[in-house]
């Protein structure tokens, strides 16, 4: 799988659990998901692991959503 389609893999699996409100789920599965890939790694994406935890933290879907869709 190319990196894009594991990206967009990813992305539709965590925003399904924030579809039903499951924010740390989603947070999990995204973290979980881009560990599978050898694109993603590295001290930026831990960085961004972290935020994600933040976000989950807050209970805004919007947050959790914006976090999701904001990898690239």
């Amino acid at each position: 799988m190319t990196r894009a389609e594991h990206l967009a893999w990813a992305k539709e699996r965590a925003l399904a659990y924030v579809d039903m409100s499951l924010l740390p789920m989603a947070v999990a599965s995204m973290t979980s998901d881009l560990s599978k890939h050898e694109a993603f790694g590295g001290e930026i994406y831990r960085g961004l692991i972290a935020a994600g935890v933040a976000e989950a933290m807050s209970g805004d879907s919007n947050r959790v959503r914006h976090w999701i869709e904001g990898f690239g």
